[in-house]
């Protein structure tokens, strides 16, 4: 019911009919406390896979705002808490300790600083939160990283693309394609978006990218173009809006949901932990966190690395500009402050030198700026407790920072850091990204072509390549299914008959009874090596076209063949294969699709691979969440591959075959190693065995009795000889 008040409610909110949008994405409700964003962003889900788009955009906006509100509370509370004095840490804490420190003597100083920061936490959360705080927002891992993928926007750009809203699409695909710039499908998308009559080129924007980074690349564009007075501004506001990232950064690193994985990780050390221990452990990864932060702001969305030394660089580019400009004070303070990082720096001394020369007479009062002196003294003192924690405590710690004083270091743990130091991957040049042409051609090479997109099949994650096989190849895997069948050989499912209708025969292999086949001589040899290589060759190139930062593993590979039953085909009403989704449990009258048991919920893409089309019938069909209403269609041919998502967005099935066989290599996918196939690895071993054996064959003596076994005895001693029962699995 508080779905439905919820749904209806952001319904009520929507912009009336021709009005106009407000550029990006405003809140909905200026002012309004966050809603959970987990449940927000699942409802959006929903009604995305329903069609209902206006529901949809709203939903993931608020889904959106509400995520960013969270953050905005839990960094203001923090800081707000910090200044408190009654609430603040003393400051012998934050030092490493003493041995030679007294006991207890600073017991009731910790416990009364963190007693009182907890209830003035616990208080502003409420205050900006409602009751509960941000306790009533906690989220699992699987959100987390979705919204650091940016795939909110990914179907905001589709949603908004069938509202007609386009400048907004344009802009949500933008913000989605710049965290994902290998992204196949997207860049198809950003291209037609880039062709379309009622796009502006200003529609291409980044909704989601911190402000510095703008600043900064338009302030070193600026100093390129020797504009040191224009660009000053810029560059200052990309120092002030870095440290204000970090903070951010920091903050976060405080909330329940850091901890979240660790401690579950960690369950049973914990049980085993006294108090000061777990104290300790706690304290020691909100430490490491906020350290990771420095890398985290000096890295661009979609980028691997950071920027080598972002801060200090930042530092540099001020005080040249502002010694460019004759603003030599300002010069002084900006080289005094890259002297805090690397107080060695000849060029940063030599440039000091020069502004004092300039400058005449002694400014007393010239110093670094304060903000990076507290950022600084800050973090030194964060090292020095990790550091220690390293040395006496069994901890790690990557040090992000190449500033780090060595004399800060443990002399017991310096040569280590010294070696790791030199591994460090951002104190050399990164490796570059491959342009996207780069990827299409390497990977859609030998013929291989996209035919159908996403927004051509009138869907999302969907796809048609042609070229996969060759004629040959398909004729080479149509034999093996023809000898595999001949041979009374059948795996997948029970019985002569389709499990899907009576009207159809069903033949199915897998790659493993495919092997053993092979190896007792009952088909070729060249059949069941190219089921694994295609099978791979599907894999590769679902993961680069859907997939390219994430890998995928093969879950099953089944060469599945239909036959119209001839006789039994007049007046036929049912389908070859009833409309479902891969990875759910389809409720057309509802338009749900429940993610359980079941269905095979582990699956993330599918993969269909055709072999023929000499057939009538058999097409594939996508429909709405309501399994009745067809969206597209697609038919089979000849190395034709369609990929797409396993979940609800995706409901398919099959018309029926009503004459010939039709015969397609299924497949699918699952980012869960622990999901892989199998079977796949088994029968790739029991290939190379039969290799090796043949080899070995060819240099013995022929045998003196060169009579064949009988197929079903070899078959049957290569089953014994594998140790497992011959497998019969049923597919939905």
């Amino acid at each position: 019911m508080l779905r439905l008040l919820r749904l209806l409610l952001l319904l009520l909110l929507l912009p009336p009919p021709g009005s106009s949008e407000p550029p990006g994405l405003a809140p909905l409700v200026p002012g309004a406390p966050p809603q959970a964003p987990d449940l927000l962003y699942a409802d959006g889900l929903r009604a995305y896979a329903a069609g209902a788009w206006a529901p949809a955009v709203a939903l993931l906006r608020e889904a959106l705002r509400s995520q960013a509100a969270l953050g905005r509370a839990r960094r203001d509370c923090g800081a707000s808490c910090a200044a408190e004095p009654s609430a603040a840490l003393p400051a012998q804490l934050l030092r490493a300790p003493e041995p030679d420190s007294g006991p207890g003597v600073w017991e009731p100083l910790l416990l009364r600083a963190a007693l009182r920061r907890a209830e003035c936490l616990t208080q502003c959360s409420a205050r900006r939160l409602g009751p509960g705080g941000a306790a009533r927002f906690r989220v699992g891992s699987t959100f987390r990283d979705a919204f650091r993928r940016r795939e909110p926007y990914n179907y905001l750009q589709r949603a908004y693309y069938q509202l007609k809203k386009l400048d907004l699409a344009a802009a949500t695909a933008h913000t989605f394609f710049v965290a994902n710039p290998t992204h196949l499908q997207m860049r198809e998308d950003m291209a037609k978006y880039r062709r379309m009559s009622g796009v502006r080129p200003q529609s291409f924007r980044d909704l989601e990218t911190p402000p510095h980074w703008a600043a900064y690349d338009y302030g070193l564009e600026l100093l390129e173009r020797q504009e040191a007075e224009l660009a000053l501004p810029r560059l200052e506001e990309a120092l002030q809006g870095s440290l204000t990232q970090m903070e951010s950064c920091r903050s976060n690193c405080e909330g329940p949901e850091e901890q979240e994985e660790v401690e579950e990780e960690e369950e049973g050390a914990r049980s085993q932990r006294g108090l000061y221990e777990a104290i300790a452990g706690h304290w020691i990864r909100v430490l490491q966190c906020r350290q990771r932060c420095v890398a985290d702001i000096a890295t661009r969305p979609g980028r691997s690395f950071p920027v080598h030394d972002f801060l200090p660089s930042q530092l540099r580019h001020l005080h040249e500009a502002h010694a460019q400009v004759g603003n030599l004070t300002k010069a002084m303070e900006n080289v005094l402050s890259v002297l805090l990082f690397y107080p060695e720096d000849e060029a940063a001394k030599k440039a000091l030198a020069q502004y004092q020369a300039q400058l005449g007479e002694p400014r007393p009062g010239l110093g670094p700026r304060e903000d990076i002196q507290r950022f600084i003294l800050r973090s030194l003192g964060e090292k020095r407790q990790l550091y220690y924690a390293m040395e006496h405590l069994g901890t790690s710690f990557k040090d992000p920072d190449p500033w780090t004083p060595e004399a800060l270091i443990p002399e017991a743990l310096r040569q280590k850091l010294r070696e790791d130091q030199e591994k460090r991957p951002w104190d050399h040049e990164p490796p570059q990204p491959k342009p996207l042409t780069y990827w299409k051609d390497v990977l859609l090479l030998e013929g291989v072509t996209l035919t159908q997109d996403a927004r051509q099949l009138n869907g999302s994650e969907r796809a048609v390549l042609d070229g996969l096989l060759t004629p040959a190849e398909c004729g080479v895997l149509l034999q093996l299914a023809k000898e595999a069948a001949g041979a009374g050989a059948r795996s997948g499912y029970r019985g002569r008959r389709s499990p899907h209708t009576p009207h159809e025969h069903f033949e199915g292999l897998t790659v493993l009874k495919a092997a053993q086949l092979a190896r007792a001589g009952i088909v070729g040899s060249q059949g069941a090596k190219l089921l694994l290589e295609v099978s791979e060759r599907v894999r590769t190139l679902t993961q680069a076209y859907f997939s390219p930062e994430r890998p995928l593993h093969l879950s099953f590979t089944h060469l599945v063949c239909r036959s119209a039953i001839e006789g039994e085909q007049e007046q036929r009403m049912d389908l070859s294969h009833p409309v479902h989704a891969d990875n759910c449990v389809l409720d057309p009258d509802t338009g749900e699709c429940w993610r359980e048991p079941p269905a095979y919920t582990y699956r993330d893409y599918s993969g269909l691979l055709y072999l023929n089309d000499d057939f009538q019938g058999g097409d594939l069909f996508f429909t709405q969440p309501n399994a009745l209403t067809v969206t597209a269609q697609v038919r089979p041919r000849c190395g034709r591959l369609v990929a797409f998502s396993s979940g609800g967005e995706n409901p398919h099935g099959v018309w029926a075959v009503t004459r010939g066989r039709r015969c397609a290599l299924a497949l699918w996918h699952t980012w869960a190693p622990e999901h892989r196939e199998q079977e796949w690895t088994e029968a790739k071993e029991l290939l190379q065995e039969s290799e090796e054996e043949e080899e070995e064959e060819e240099e013995e003596i022929p045998s003196r009795n060169p009579s064949p076994e009988p197929p079903n005895q070899k078959l049957q001693r290569v089953q014994d000889k594998t140790g497992k029962p011959p497998r019969v699995r049923e597919e939905l």
